[in-house]
């Protein structure tokens, strides 16, 4: 500014009036730039006064454009429109490719804020062609960036974010700072809408980093307003508050209106969390007012909605469906798909709340069909699809609620299942190549027959809301039996908690030496995968686990017959240890009804009857922390595992230095049987290996030794079963789609069945499960009758009846039975 107004000086000293007209433009970009949109206006009209007196009509186009951008950032879209068009005009005159491109580029900005997506992105891809065309790289990122914008608000998060990527690429390349900021706040704003919100915060505070350093105070409210948004989500209403008024206050600063009414329906979202709902009444109509008057229709039907969910806390039912109608209408007419999904489940919560069954079914049904179609747009990206359907579960859940109370407890099943395991499933189909139908697709037009056709005797499927347990039994030979359970005094994560307490194997307790969680020896690059641990007594009293068998089996037992079983869990109860829970009744996890009959479904030739396998005690000497310590133990007793398995089989097993990441991924695609025994990880359970030989660094970092479920999905198995002799190998994040671990992994490869541990297990003890379980698998047992004849002689041993050394082990997928040499 201070060369601009120099600049200025000299112009108008010696009667330069184009150059005093550029020092005019030039001033009231950089007004803009800092937020202070009004003085910039000011500047722009002295330019545009000169431009027209000396006849210099791409000057005047130029700053048509820019007296746009001002009047768009203060919240007056349509007079913005009007500028833009009338700068497209000159510019398009004069054959100015360069400013013609920008102002396609502009108008696309003010129809993406007046919610018109489609004719926002026609704009967009006229400024991509002609930026690409002319060389403008700069231009070429920014256009890339305003069509995720779009492409995100009608629900295509894969599209959208392949375009921030883009734009933040180009943006490093040109050393467009701002740019970079902007595509790290973008990039931000999808992840939260997948439902992944600590890489949101972590792309936010980059961005926010970066409109810091270069001054854009716009760009520093909206950061705020962004991380305000996550912390939200995460729960901490406070620290969102505090980021809100940060943003509010940037916005009155520098008479940005559409900030303003965005902070104000933000903080109206974050008090309406704390029940605070009169203020936040309070603040969603401010936000209303506001997004009315600058035409903003997508922040007005939001404000709407907001409105309505903040009615129905206090009580009037019938305001709330007026406002979410309305919701409805504008996300309808702008083709909001996630506006419209949320409107619905709104509308559906209103009608419930009322008695009125029927239009809250009706309700509950279109919204989770606009989620299921953004679901599906998101293609094959995993990760995506499971934060994504995680962020909406409360869709699924009031369904099948509902029909529950409805009394169709029949459909209330085919509701739940439907939502389960969704992103397993699309992954399992392309695996073996076949499109089954989901189990809810079955009914009612097929029997109950065909849909159990697959299945073994009988099945129980799980189903949470909040404390309430629902339990369908399905058996061949009779109907479905729906039973009701209400956890007493608490809830399942407190249940959860307080059983592995009793056994001594609570969250952050160090019991045993095959995790890798309790190493933690200063190791800089793996510093989110270990934790420290502090050793707590366990129980050796089957008993501990009465609590779980009442709560999980005790509703249904009169129901259950023979003595095979398969559950499908749900929520914290995905990690209970259901084999341990009855001696008479052989019991195995399936993530869904339709995942179970995908794989028993599965081509007779795909999963190999042959090859082994066998990983064990893999050489970690050389992962070390700063001081060059080895941090990992070794695991003599695991590597005796895998050699006692080894002649069973007549196959060598890798053991030491042999067993790398490279060699193990490399060996496990064809055969019949993977057993790994190592360290695993507490948090998704994956598994630590022989760092690989051509690693870069001379100290191994993870990529080089950790067995992630990334490596593993990326893979074909063939493996009919999969042992995973490590620590926690069967936990993972707890989400609407299960567990979501290593063991999903090795089911999504191609395993046909995975035998996980749920917690830290013993070197010493598990080679004695180990020889147990073989021992009954050689002698022509399957793997489920082979592991409840283990935990049998475990439960009656004097050295090693506690229940931590036999209960973690829980068989997930199909029952087996592998064919061993001769002797």
């Amino acid at each position: 500014m201070e060369y601009y107004e120099k600049d200025l000086s000299i112009a108008k000293e010696v009667g330069n009036r184009a150059g005093e007209g550029s020092a005019y433009r030039n001033l009231g970009n950089a007004y803009c730039n800092l937020g202070n949109f009004k003085q910039g206006i000011e500047y722009y009209e002295k330019d545009l006064s000169i431009a027209k007196e000396v006849g210099n009509r791409a000057g005047e186009g130029s700053t048509y454009g820019n007296l746009g951008c001002a009047y768009c950032n203060l919240g007056n879209v349509k007079q913005a429109v009007e500028y833009y068009e009338k700068g497209l005009s000159i510019v398009k005159e004069v054959e100015d490719r360069v400013g013609e491109g920008s102002a396609y580029g502009n108008l696309g900005n003010a129809y993406c804020i007046l919610g018109n997506f489609k004719q926002a992105i026609e704009y967009y891809e006229k400024h991509l062609n002609i930026a690409k065309e002319v060389g403008n790289r700069a231009g070429e990122g920014s256009a890339y960036g305003n069509m995720g914008i779009a492409y995100l608000s009608l629900g295509n998060f894969k599209q959208a974010i392949e375009y921030y990527e883009k734009h933040l690429t180009i943006a490093k390349e040109v050393g467009d700072r701002a740019g970079e900021g902007s595509a790290y706040g973008n990039l931000g704003n999808a992840y939260r809408n997948l439902g992944n919100f600590k890489q949101a915060v972590e792309y936010y505070e980059k961005g926010l980093s970066i409109v810091k350093e270069v001054e854009d105070r716009v760009g520093e409210g909206s950061a705020y307003g962004n991380l305000g948004n996550a912390y939200c989500n995460l729960g901490n209403f406070k620290q969102a508050i505090e980021y809100y008024e940060k943003d509010l206050s940037i916005a009155k600063e520098v008479g940005n209106r559409a900030g303003e009414g965005s902070a104000y329906g933000n903080l109206g979202n974050a008090y309406r969390n704390l029940g605070d709902f009169k203020q936040a009444v309070e603040y969603y109509e401010k936000d209303l007012s506001i997004a009315k008057e600058v035409g903003n229709r997508a922040e007005e039907g939001l404000a709407y909605g907001n409105l309505g969910n903040a009615y129905g806390n206090l009580g009037y039912f019938k305001e709330a469906i007026e406002y979410h109608e309305h919701s409805l209408s504008i996300f309808k007419e702008i083709g909001h798909c996630i506006g419209e999904g949320n409107a619905w489940n709104s509308l559906g919560h209103d009608h419930e709340l009322l008695g009125s069954l029927s239009n809250a079914l009706r309700c509950y049904r279109l919204s989770i069909k606009h989620f299921d179609k953004t679901r599906r747009s998101l293609k094959s990206k995993d990760e995506w699809k499971i934060s994504f359907r995680d962020s909406y579960r409360a869709s699924y859940t009031a369904l099948w609620r509902t029909l529950l109370k409805n009394g169709e407890t029949e459909k209330a099943l085919y509701a739940a299942e439907k939502g389960r395991a969704q992103a397993l499933m699309d992954i399992l189909k392309d695996q073996y190549g076949i499109d089954f139908p989901s189990f809810s697709e079955l009914a009612p037009n097929q029997t109950l027959t065909a849909a159990l056709e697959l299945l073994p005797s009988q099945a129980v499927f799980v189903a949470l809301d909040q404390n309430k347990i629902a339990f369908w039994v399905l058996r061949k030979d009779s109907k479905i039996s729906f039973r009701q359970n209400e956890i007493a005094n608490g809830s399942a994560d407190l249940l959860m908690e307080t059983i592995l307490k009793g056994i001594g194997v609570r969250d952050g307790v160090r019991c045993e030496n095959r995790s890798l969680d309790p190493l933690r020896r200063d190791l800089s690059h793996s510093k989110n995968l270990f934790t420290e641990k502090t050793v707590l007594p366990s129980s050796s009293s089957v008993n501990s686990l009465q609590p779980l068998y009442d709560v999980l089996l005790g509703p249904i037992a009169d129901l259950l017959q023979g003595n095979e079983l398969i559950v499908v869990p749900d929520g914290p109860f995905c990690l209970a240890p259901y084999s341990a829970l009855s001696e008479s009744i052989r019991i195995r996890t399936v993530p869904s009804l339709t995942a179970f009959n995908v794989i028993v479904g599965a081509p007779e030739d795909f999963h190999s009857k042959t090859g082994a396998l066998l990983v064990g005690d893999p050489w970690l000497k050389e992962v070390t922390n700063k001081k060059g310590e080895s941090i990992l133990e070794q695991l003599p007793c695991a590597k005796q595992e895998v050699e006692m398995i080894g002649q069973l089989l007549q196959t060598t097993p890798l053991t030491g230095k042999s067993a790398t990441k490279s060699e193990v991924l490399k060996s496990m695609k064809s055969v019949a049987l993977v057993h790994i025994a190592a360290h695993g990880c507490q948090k998704r359970g994956e598994i630590a290996l022989a760092p690989n030989t051509e690693r870069k660094s001379p100290i191994p970092k993870e990529e080089d030794y950790i067995l992630k479920m990334s490596d593993v999905q990326r893979i074909s198995l063939r493996a009919r079963l999969v042992v995973l002799s490590c620590c926690h190998s069967g936990r993972g994040e707890v989400k609407s789609e299960g567990v979501v671990g290593i063991a999903r992994a090795f089911l999504c490869a191609g395993a046909r069945s995975v035998l996980v541990s749920l917690w830290a297990i013993d070197d010493k003890v598990t080679l004695l499960f180990m020889r147990s379980f073989y021992q009954h698998l050689v002698d022509g047992k399957s793997a489920s009758a082979a592991l409840q004849q283990t935990m049998k002689s475990f439960r009656e041993s004097k050295q090693h009846c506690a229940i931590k050394h036999w209960a973690p082990f829980v068989l997930v997928g199909d029952d087996v039975t592998l064919e061993f040499p001769k002797k």
